[in-house]
């Protein structure tokens, strides 16, 4: 255990192990790299990292997440696991 977390050990052919990344690169696909043409790797690369660092995680807001960006989330998270 890494912290605090459990390794997925599911079957093969078990779906909802990989259904949040799967839903991630969905995201990514439709909303950045359905919409851009780029010219070269490095500009592909400088995107995608933008849309990552900047949009996705402090910006974008997730349902599942209460309607907060992961960012924002985060820091609730820890806010509140310190005052306990």
């Amino acid at each position: 255990m890494l912290f605090g977390m459990t390794m997925s050990m599911s079957r093969k052919g078990d779906c909802y192990d990989n259904a949040p990344m799967e839903s991630f690169w969905g995201s990514l696909k439709n909303e950045l790299v359905h919409h851009c043409r780029f010219a070269t790797r490095a500009e592909a690369r400088q995107a995608v990292t933008e849309y990552i660092e900047i949009f996705y995680n402090r910006q974008r807001k997730q349902a599942r997440l209460g309607y907060l960006s992961p960012a924002t989330f985060t820091q609730q998270f820890n806010k509140m696991r310190l005052a306990a």
